[in-house]
Parts: structure tokens; C-alpha cells; sequence
């Protein structure tokens, strides 16, 4: 192959034209350029001037080496073997003797555009590497004396990971050779950083790999990669950089031989993460490494890990940062950050030029705020909640502000996380958390709130005992000198009211609703106006119709909100639309229908402003107003249904061209030293319209698929809000929906196929709404249907059934997901049509719905498997005791009762191969949530089947209902009550025998104090719905009865479990009607339960009461 001198200058002069800062000579080069690149001839020319270290210029040879990198793939199929015999060891030669760095390093992209070339033509042929010199090259210069040539075998072969990971694994015990080499002391730092970048990007390859022999030579390098990173001589940024990324590839391993070295990377990680000399960014990524090592590996880091080192450093962060600790709340809120940068301004001079702070990089406090979290969620909680826990108390009782403040935000951190165990401590918790609000501190004090909103958020219903405590102080915090302390009291209130009942808010109603409307007009900070109003709403919701006469005056406020139009404002007006959505929700048709019409010209308009957000505040409204108007919200279906249809239509992300080509990619001291082939010192003349780019060609690039997706999360909370919203007005709006039902099933059908979770677990719920308005259409509102009759007729319609069957077949298609959340949801919109529609949904699709349920059961299904994965690893000892309840179970073991209610005495058949798996949950090493869960679903169980459980009645429910009876939680005995009571109810005689140990073990319930908790109330009165149960069963049975009844009427009225009344009534009613001997013993007893079921605001039934007002005569 050769080519004219004449052709060589030509070409030389045109890359030369390249590099001039004049867009128009660049312009014209690439003009006369592009004809000339197609054509195979121009690869001699580029690799002359490639190799004329004499003749050319370093920065026309560098061009040469990127166009040849570009062009050169696709012109190497053109020629013939001598050709590319030649072209090869003439790009060998440059390698090896190329004395510019920058030459080498384009050269480096040529020799790997090749190798992958020959790499495809070998593995067509049958297999083998195809440019086997080049290997042996690689090998020669990684042994040279001269850095320059060892450090450019691993530029190499971090330019060649794709090929070395596909083609080279019989290679792969001497390339760990190779590296092991370079990591030992004495090597030079650029040898050292290359071999680490190299190593890091074969791993981020391999780190899928099945085989363990595939993985472990390079594993074992992990202890000689963290020494040299952590050396003084090579351990630089860019080198601590390198390895924290190289670790991160490493967390998603399941391979033993990276597993095994965990210990090693947490150290080295919590290290940089602690070090103030180094850059944040780069204490980020080791906070990153850490996080997604409690996400990947949750028991290999809880069980072999120092939790109480990884915990200390991460408070000992937050301590010594004078970032706020609350923040995290709202930092991603505009108008949190706007206050907070005004506020840093009122406090500077007016001369002070400071910056304001840059609310997206990461800070000490957020990084370890954020590592905590995660570990919280994560991470068994045996292993977590201890050392958080120990800590905080510790650091809330020091004279140290800073160690206050990390105390009580660290508490807060882990309320969401360790949900389950806050909930059992909460008597210990929320002193700690009530002091902390009153501390002479502001950033305590605001800590102490944001600790109070996340116990009121994920602490339900628990935390609400505390109501008549937490009310007044953060009603007192509202009046606080600081805004932070001011927005954090109102989201307390928020959270706290979204679930209290009327009597908890009623003492403070007045007053509250002054205070906030108060704030509301008075405040300057958007932040405090708009979290006021969030608290105006959830205040709504927890008053009911207690809060009908203040609606005017919130709604006057509101509607100043609903006018606001500048685009800062969007958010607040969109709280203000929320608001009155909730205050809907609240108050009832009645009472909102003056406010409807309004409302909804509001949320429509907000539709036609260019602010997604407020769009998904519109969604709400909808959502909202359609539950509670009804069918008199149908006229508008016809303009908002298509609406929401193109909503979730929408894509709500999009691919775009990478920045740099896999090979460019892969090295990143190759992407600092070129920009788009321009050297360094030209890159600022340099613009980048002017790039080399141009002279790619689309139709002759193979890196035209090289795209990455951008996700606009804005659009996709606004899909989600649009799918949320179309399953209310399915669910409320009627007959007057149907209309729309085959278009909505259609988009929902394609929204449950989302990528993205939080859509999928939208659309399951959606789903099971579309059956509502068939329903109503065609049954009146409900169908008749009896439980386990499959052999009538089919009570449901044609188009009922079919709209049944296309909801339930993809319902089935999601318990197959990957996603928890998805599959819970799943579950609950299956419950939802079996019971709306009955036996004959279920029996074409009950042999799927079984299976399935079955698996999610013995943790056999896809969003399992990970977990299962990770306890193969550990050697499977784990999965019993490090297992934290998954709360989609509750909805799994509540489609098992369904499935009870719907088949009856079919699903007896069954029950061999579910009570086993159910009864995994209710061993005493499971948490109290799973124990809780178990037991109360074979209480499910057993109430529909009755006589159905006998068999298994012995070996089942009595000795797991005696085990839990025992148990230490009161909501584990509250449940093991029921459903020993149930099984008493329903298999009568068959278990009198068991009376005496069944009453016996029951008999400690009563001393409960009820007035401790809502769960010990509910337990006391499952206790006394159970012996109820047994007395109308077999009163004979139930000795001695002149103990057990005096036990039972002192239990008496119900206290929580108001669902239980008709139970009890019916037993002591049956008792007075049969003239039970013991009723004028204990008459005293009678006429108060009955006459407290009689007194005003008796939650008893009015059916109840016609026979308990007997009942008070015949006693009289």
C-alpha cells in the first residue's frame, strides 16, 4: 500500500487547515475532507503522516491518528491481508516508537479500533483473538523499564476492555500478572494510574460474570489496587477518583472472590469519605460506594462489616458541618433555597460579594445523611438501628450544639428506614425527639422538627398516642424566630394531621387554622407560605366535617393563591389548588359543591402553563374532586380523559448521542486531552461547532447506536399523576366512564410495561378501577355473586367479563415484575376485582393466580430474586434471621385470604402447599410485622373455610395460634386472638377439647393496659371477640364460666377493634336470651357494656342497638 507525496502534503495541509482559529478555512477543510475520507486511499496518507515524526507537525500527526481512529474500521474490511498485515505493524512501530505523548495516545484509539476488528473476523472464524501481535506487545511494554511504554500496555488495554472481557479469558491469569506487577511499590504513579484504570474497566465488565474463575485472578488485586491508591506517592485525586469508581462497578458483583474483600472496600471508602483534604465530589463517590453496597449487599456488609465504625463517621460528618441538617427536606424546593440564599444575604455585609451556595453539589452533611438513609432502608435492622440509635441518645444529651443537632437529624434520617423498630421504641423515642424541639439552638430546634415530621410520617398510626404531646409544641414552633424552624413545624403538621382523627385535632382547630391562615398572609418566604398551606390541608383532612365552617375563609385565601401567575409562583398556587382538593376530601359534596366549579377552572388552566408541576398539583385536584363529587363530575370526562390519555402517552424519556464513542469513552485521560482530536492547547481557540465530528458520516460509523437516555423526571411525576387521576374518575364517575374504558385500558395496558417502577405500580392500581364502571353500567353497582359457586351461571356480563379479563391478565403479567412496589400493587388490584366480581373472575385464571401467589410466598419470584441471590453468596444462613419485613407481603398474604373469600371450601385442596409457606412468617426469629402478618392470615383462612381447616387445625392454626398468643407484641397476640377465635367459631365441636389451653393461654391479654397504645387496646379487644366467639360456639365448653364472663364484661365496651362489636353483642345477648344463670350474677356488669353501647357516639350499629335497647328492658 502506498501513496504520492503529492497526496501525503495535500492531506497534510487540509489537517493543518483544521487546527486554524478561522470557522471559514476550518470549513472548507472539512468540505474538500468528507469525499475524501470515504475513499480507502486516504488511510495511507493518514498513516504517513502519522509515522513523519520529522516531516509533520504534533498536532497534524494527533489529527491523522482520530480520523484514522474514525475512518479506519470501516476501510479495513476493503483490504486485502498483506494490506492489513502491513497497517498493523506500522501502527505496532508508532507505538513503540512515537515520542509525543499525545501521538501515542491517538494511536492508542487506532490499535483498538483495529483489534476490535480483527477481533469479529476471528470469533466469525471460529474463535481466537485475531491481532495477536498487538497482545504480545501489550506484554512486552508492561514489562519495560520505561514508564512511558509500561504505562501505554495499560492504556491499551483500558482502550481494549470489551475485546480482552469477550476474547481473551485463556489470557486472563497472565494479564492479572501484568497487573499485580505494575502494584508494587517503586512503580511509577502514571504506570500505577493507568493499570488501576485499565483493572477498573475489565471489572466493570466482568462484574456480571457467573464464573468464578473468570473474575477471581483480578479480584485478588483488590488489597494491592486500595494500597496504591492510598500510598504518597500515587494515591492523587485522580487516582483515589479511579478506584472509587472501580469499586462501585464492584458492588453490583455477586462473586464471592469480590465479595470477600467487602471489609477491605468499606475501609478504604469510609477513609475518603472522612479525609477533608480531598474534594467533595470525591467524598461523594465514596459515599456512593458505601450506599450501594447497603443496596447490593444489605447482609454480606451488615454481618461482616463494622456498622458502628461506618455510623460514627458518618455522624461525626454531620457534626462538624455547619450545613443544615434539616435541609434535606427541602433543598430540592425553589423557593426553600431563594429563602435560604435571602437569608444568607440579610446576615452578610452589604459589600460582602460571597457566593451563594450551590444547592446541587454534594456537602458533608448531605452525603451523610443521604449514606444513612440508605443503610436504614436497607440493611437489616438488627444490624443498623442499635448503633444509629445509641448514638443519637448520646449526642442529645451533650453540652456540644453541633452534636445535638447530629443526634436528633440522624434520628430522623432512620425514621423511614427503620419504620418497624421506631414503632416499638416510640415511648423511648419521642422524648428524646419533644426535648430536642425546645433547645436553645435554631438548628436543634429545626432538626428536632424535621425528626418529628419523619416519625409522624412513617411511624402511622403509632405516633398519634403522642398527639395531645406533640400538637402544642409544634403549634408553639410555629411561632419561631427562624424560617427553617417556622416551613419544617408546618410539614410536622402536615404529616401529623393526614392521618389524626377529628377528636385529635378538635382541641387545637380554632386556633391552628387562625395560625396558619395567619402566616399565610404575613409571611415574605414562599417556603413558609407554601408549607403552611400543605398544613392547612392535611389539618382539613384530620377535622372532616368538623371543618366545614372554616372552609370560606380558606377558600377565600386560597383563591388569591389560585390567581398567582408568575412562574416562582407555580408552586404555591399549585398548593393552594392541593388544598382545596383536600378540603373536598374533607368536608364532603355538600358542603364543597360552591367551591367545585371554581376549582376546576383553576386546575384546567394550569394545564395550559408550561410548569409540570403544576400540571401534577391539576392531576390531584382531579383525582380528589372526582372521588368526591361523583357522578356530577362526569360532564367533564369528555375534555379531561383525552387529555390524560395523551399525558400518559407522552415519553418521558429520550435517547440522545453519547458524548464520546466506546472508545473515546473508555479512557479518560484521552477525553482530557483531546477535544473531539483538537490538543489541549488548542481547545480554547477551538469552537465547538467546529469539532471533528463533522466529518463523521452517519451512514459509515458504527457508533451511530451509542446513545444514552435522559429522563424528565418532571414529565414522569406528571404521568403518574394523569394515570392516578384516571383511575379515580374510572372508580367514581360510573356508568359515565365506559365510554372511555377501551382507549384508557389500552394506554394503562402499555404504562404497566413501563421502565419505570413507580408507573407500573400507578398503572396496577389504575387497572382494577377500569372494572368500576362495567360494573355500574351493567350490574347496577355491584354483582351477586356467592362464595365457591362456579357451576351457575356466569353472573357478569359479556363486556364485564371481558373487561375482568384483560384487567386481571395483566394484573398477573406485573406479579411477574422486578419491582416489589409494582407486584404489591399487583396483588391489591387483583384482591380488588375477585371481590367486586367474584368465583367466576378468578376460575379462568386461577391456576396463574395460585402459582404466583405461591412463589411471591416461598420468596421464589423475579423481585426476589436478588435477595435470594445475595443469600446463595452468604451461604444461605441469612435469609431467616436478617430478613426484614417487606410490606408488599401484607398485600401477597392479603390476596391468600381473598382467595379464601372468593373459592371457600376449593381452596381447602390447596392449603398443603400454602400453610407451610405462610407459616415460615410467623416463626419467632421473623419480625413482629411478618409474625403479625402470618397469623392473621391464617386467621383469614380459617374464618372462610371453617370446617375446610380441619385437618390441619391440629398441626397449624392451634399450635401457631398458642405460639403467638405468647408472643411479646400486641399486635402478633391481637391477631393470633382473632384467629383462634375463629377457628373456635368455625369448627365448633370438633375443638371443645382445647378449650382449657386456649383460655388459658388467652387469659394474660386481659391484663393488658389498654390505654397504652392503640395496639394494646386492639389486642385486649380481639382477646375478648375470641372468648366471645368461643362462649356463642360451645357455652358449655367454656369453664368456668362464673371466671371467664366477669374477665370478658370488664373488657368491656371495645376500646379500638370497633369491627369486633356485633361478636361480643351476639355473645352476651345469646347468654341473656338462653337465661344463662351467670347474667344475673354479673346484671350489674350488663346494664353498663349495654348501656355504654346505647350512649351518644357509640360507634355500635343501629341495627346493634334495636336488640341491645331490648336487651336493657328485658334487665330493668
Amino acid at each position: 500500500m502506498s501513496c504520492s507525496e503529492e497526496d501525503i502534503s495535500k492531506m497534510s495541509t487540509l489537517l493543518a487547515s483544521l487546527l486554524q482559529n478561522d470557522t471559514a478555512v476550518i470549513r472548507s477543510a472539512e468540505e474538500t475532507l468528507k469525499p475524501l475520507l470515504k475513499d480507502p486511499r486516504c488511510v495511507p496518507a493518514l498513516l504517513e503522516i502519522l509515522k513523519g515524526t520529522s516531516s509533520q507537525s504534533v498536532s497534524v500527526r494527533h489529527v491523522a491518528a482520530v480520523l484514522l481512529r474514525k475512518r479506519l474500521p470501516n476501510h479495513f474490511k476493503t483490504f486485502d491481508p498483506n494490506t492489513k498485515t502491513y497497517i498493523k505493524s506500522e501502527i505496532l512501530l508508532v507505538l513503540q516508537n512515537e515520542p509525543e505523548r499525545i501521538v501515542r495516545l491517538g494511536t492508542i484509539g487506532v490499535a483498538s479500533s483495529i483489534a476490535k476488528k480483527e477481533a469479529e473476523a476471528a470469533e466469525s472464524a471460529g474463535g481466537g483473538v485475531g491481532w495477536t501481535e498487538l497482545l504480545t506487545f501489550i506484554s512486552q511494554a508492561a514489562g519495560n523499564p520505561n514508564p512511558d511504554a509500561s504505562e501505554l500496555a495499560f492504556l491499551l488495554l483500558s482502550e481494549m476492555t470489551e475485546i480482552i472481557g469477550e476474547n481473551c479469558r485463556d489470557q486472563f491469569p497472565s494479564l492479572a500478572g501484568l497487573f499485580q506487577a505494575s502494584l508494587v511499590p517503586g512503580v511509577p504513579s502514571k504506570v500505577q494510574h493507568a493499570s488501576v484504570a485499565a483493572l477498573g474497566s475489565l471489572l466493570s465488565v466482568l462484574v456480571e460474570e457467573d464464573d468464578e474463575s473468570v473474575v477471581a485472578p483480578f479480584a485478588a488485586l483488590l488489597p494491592s489496587v486500595l494500597s496504591v491508591a492510598l500510598s504518597p506517592e500515587a494515591g492523587s485525586e485522580e487516582m483515589i477518583t479511579t478506584v472509587l469508581d472501580m469499586l462501585y462497578d464492584m458492588c453490583w458483583s455477586n462473586s464471592s472472590s469480590i465479595t470477600g474483600g467487602i471489609v477491605l472496600i468499606v475501609k478504604f471508602a469510609l477513609h475518603c469519605l472522612a479525609n477533608p483534604n480531598l474534594e467533595m465530589t470525591v467524598r461523594d463517590s465514596a459515599a456512593l460506594v458505601v450506599a450501594t453496597l447497603a443496596e447490593s449487599k444489605p447482609k454480606t456488609l451488615g454481618s461482616r462489616c463494622n456498622i458502628e465504625e461506618i455510623v460514627e463517621c458518618l455522624f461525626n460528618l454531620i457534626e462538624n458541618s455547619n450545613d443544615s441538617a434539616a435541609g434535606a427536606l427541602f433543598e430540592n424546593n425553589p423557593a426553600w433555597r431563594e429563602d435560604m440564599d435571602n437569608n444568607s444575604k440579610d446576615g452578610r455585609a452589604e459589600d460582602d460579594d460571597a457566593d451563594e451556595r450551590d444547592w446541587d453539589s454534594p456537602t458533608a452533611t448531605s452525603m451523610a445523611q443521604g449514606t444513612l438513609d440508605m443503610l436504614a432502608c436497607e440493611l437489616p435492622k438488627k444490624y443498623i438501628y442499635q448503633p444509629v440509635m445509641s448514638r443519637c441518645v448520646t449526642r442529645l444529651s451533650s453540652t456540644n450544639p453541633n452534636q445535638r443537632k447530629a443526634g436528633i437529624a440522624c434520628l430522623g434520617v432512620i425514621a423511614e428506614g427503620c419504620t418497624e423498630s421506631m414503632r416499638e421504641h416510640l415511648p423511648e423515642v419521642v422524648p428524646h425527639v419533644l426535648h430536642a424541639a425546645g433547645d436553645s439552638e435554631a438548628q436543634v430546634r429545626e432538626c428536632a422538627c424535621f425528626a418529628l415530621g419523619q416519625l409522624s410520617e412513617h411511624c402511622q398510626p403509632e405516633i398519634l398516642a403522642y398527639s395531645n404531646q406533640i400538637l402544642p409544641i409544634v403549634f408553639a414552633l410555629l411561632d419561631d424566630t427562624t424560617v427553617q424552624v417556622q416551613a419544617t413545624s408546618c410539614y410536622v403538621l402536615e404529616m401529623f394531621c393526614e392521618r389524626l382523627e377529628p377528636s385529635g385535632v378538635r382541641p387545637l382547630l380554632d386556633s391552628l387554622v387562625r395560625k396558619l391562615a395567619s402566616m399565610l398572609e404575613s409571611s415574605t418566604k414562599r417556603s413558609v407560605q407554601e408549607m403552611a398551606v400543605a398544613a392547612m390541608a392535611a389539618t382539613a383532612v384530620a377535622a372532616e366535617e368538623e371543618f366545614a365552617p372554616y372552609v370560606p375563609g380558606v377558600a377565600q385565601l386560597m383563591s388569591k393563591l389560585l390567581e398567582l401567575r408568575e412562574a416562582t409562583m407555580y408552586t404555591l398556587r399549585g398548593r393552594a389548588l392541593e388544598c382545596m382538593g383536600h378540603v373536598a376530601i374533607a368536608v364532603g359534596k355538600e358542603n364543597f359543591r360552591p367551591y367545585f366549579q371554581q376549582t376546576m377552572q383553576c386546575a384546567c388552566e394550569g394545564l395550559t402553563f408550561d410548569c409540570t408541576e403544576l400540571h401534577e398539583f391539576a392531576y390531584a385536584v382531579f383525582a380528589n374532586l372526582s372521588k368526591v363529587m361523583g357522578e356530577e363530575f362526569a360532564p367533564v370526562l369528555g375534555e379531561l380523559v383525552p387529555h390524560l390519555i395523551d399525558v400518559i402517552k407522552m415519553d418521558e424519556g429520550q435517547f440522545e448521542q453519547a458524548e464520546a464513542t466506546g472508545d473515546e469513552g473508555k479512557n479518560a485521560e484521552l477525553q482530557s486531552l483531546a477535544f473531539n482530536g483538537a490538543p489541549i492547547h488548542l481547545q480554547k481557540s477551538l469552537p465547538q461547532s467546529q469539532a471533528f465530528n463533522s466529518l463523521d458520516d452517519s451512514d459509515d460509523e458504527e457508533n451511530a447506536d451509542n446513545y444514552i437516555l435522559h429522563v424528565r423526571t418532571a414529565l414522569l411525576d406528571s404521568k403518574k399523576g394523569a394515570i392516578t387521576a384516571i383511575g379515580e374518575m374510572a372508580s367514581h364517575t360510573g356508568s359515565a366512564f365506559v365510554p372511555f374504558l377501551e382507549e384508557v385500558m389500552a394506554v394503562l395496558q402499555t404504562a404497566a410495561k413501563n421502565w419505570h417502577p413507580l408507573i407500573k405500580a400507578e398503572s396496577a392500581e389504575a387497572l382494577s378501577s377500569m372494572v368500576v364502571p362495567s360494573v355500574a353500567a351493567h350490574h347496577g353497582g355491584s354483582i351477586n355473586w356467592t362464595k365457591g359457586d362456579i357451576s351457575g351461571a356466569n353472573p357478569m356480563s359479556p363486556h364485564t367479563n371481558a373487561v375482568v379479563s384483560a384487567v386481571l391478565g395483566e394484573l398477573l403479567k406485573l406479579m411477574d415484575d422486578d419491582d416489589k412496589g409494582a407486584v404489591g400493587k399487583a396483588c391489591e388490584g387483583i384482591q380488588s376485582v375477585l371481590e367486586l366480581c367474584g368465583p367466576h373472575a378468578l376460575m379462568p385464571v386461577s391456576t396463574d393466580c395460585l402459582t404466583k401467589t405461591h412463589a411471591l410466598l416461598a420468596r421464589k419470584s423475579p423481585c426476589q430474586m436478588a435477595e435470594e441471590a445475595e443469600g446463595e453468596v452468604e451461604g444461605g444462613d441469612l435469609l431467616t434471621e436478617d430478613d426484614d419485613h417487606d410490606t408488599f407481603m401484607t398485600s401477597v398474604c392479603d390476596l391468600v385470604g381473598t382467595y379464601g373469600r372468593i373459592m371457600g371450601p376449593h381452596f381447602a385442596k390447596y392449603l398443603n402447599q400454602f400453610l407451610p409457606a405462610i407459616c415460615a412468617y410467623a416463626k419467632q426469629s421473623r419480625p413482629s410485622s411478618d409474625r403479625s402478618m402470618a397469623v392473621g392470615c391464617l386467621g383469614e383462612i380459617a374464618q372462610e373455610l371453617g370446617v375446610g381447616i380441619s385437618e390441619h387445625f391440629e398441626t397449624i392454626f392451634y399450635p401457631a395460634s398458642l405460639a403467638c398468643l405468647a408472643d411479646e407484641d400486641d399486635n402478633v397476640k391481637r391477631n393470633a386472638a382473632f384467629t383462634i377465635g375463629v377457628c373456635c367459631e368455625g369448627l365448633g365441636e370438633l375443638v371443645v377439647s382445647q378449650y382449657p389451653q386456649i383460655l388459658s393461654t388467652i387469659s394474660p391479654l386481659f391484663q393488658i393496659d389498654s390505654s397504652a397504645s392503640d395496639q394494646s387496646a386492639a389486642c385486649v379487644d380481639n382477646a375478648a371477640a375470641a372468648v366471645s366467639r368461643m362462649i356463642t360456639t360451645c357455652p358449655q365448653a367454656v369453664q368456668p364460666m362464673n371466671q371467664v364472663l366477669p374477665v370478658l364484661l370488664k373488657a368491656l365496651p371495645l376500646k379500638n377493634d370497633m369491627t369486633e362489636n356485633e361478636t361480643v353483642y351476639k355473645c352476651l345477648l345469646g347468654l341473656l336470651q338462653a337465661n344463662h344463670p351467670d347474667v344475673a350474677v354479673n346484671k350489674a356488669e350488663f346494664l353498663r357494656v349495654f348501656q355504654s353501647a346505647m350512649a351518644e357516639g357509640s360507634n355500635v350499629d343501629d341495627e346493634l342497638k334495636v336488640s341491645i335497647n331490648q336487651a336493657l328492658a328485658a334487665l330493668a
